[in-house]
């Protein structure tokens, strides 16, 4: 009993202490802070009101300007994205090397553009995949060619095999980028081709 006696006087002690030093709130501060509020609270509803109106002045205009079918976009469908990503050469190795018919080749100015459908080799043939993209390569792009050539290995620029790049994928070529992602020769794939 003596210690819990002894435990309020302590904890009576220590709250007078505490009455002693604590300053309590001004009125005025008091109404200050609850003015502060209560106009901080008529802004927001002023502001919320008037944002209302003009979004529904503006739907409402729009519904009125429109003659009651859809207006066809401004630009056509997006394109789809490509599922391709150039290869990245491996550890130790300077390119890496993608399969695939090259096609539709297109020359505008200093560069070609082809189309690119990419193939697996299937116990030695050539199987075409679903991947299909474009490159756009300037017109010294050097390529190794055989069957191109009729049966005569040489190298020669992309832009002399434009018209012997017809518009379907006849001819196969191993594609080789380097680590940026950048094409830097065409060595066509003879014993897949045909």
């Amino acid at each position: 009993m003596a210690d819990e006696t002894g435990l309020r006087d302590q904890l009576a002690d220590l709250a007078e202490s505490g009455r002693r030093h604590v300053v309590p709130l001004a009125a005025e501060g008091i109404r200050a802070r609850g003015e502060q509020r209560l106009r901080r609270r008529r802004a927001a509803l002023a502001s919320g009101g008037a944002l209302l109106a003009v979004v529904l002045a503006v739907g409402g205009m729009s519904l009125l300007r429109a003659p009651g079918g859809a207006e066809p976009p401004a630009t056509g469908p997006a394109p789809t994205a490509s599922s391709f990503v150039p290869p990245t050469p491996g550890p130790g190795t300077e390119y890496a090397t993608e399969l695939g018919y090259v096609y539709g080749a297109e020359a505008k100015g200093d560069t070609v553009r082809v189309t690119v459908r990419q193939v697996r080799t299937v116990r030695g043939t050539a199987e075409p995949t679903d991947v299909v993209h474009t490159l756009t390569l300037p017109r010294g792009t050097l390529a190794e060619v055989r069957e191109l050539a009729d049966g005569q290995p040489s190298d020669t620029q992309l832009g002399a095999l434009v018209d012997r790049l017809g518009a379907q994928p006849q001819w196969v070529f191993a594609i080789d980028y380097d680590s940026e992602g950048r094409v830097q020769s065409l060595r066509e794939a003879y014993w897949l081709s045909g």
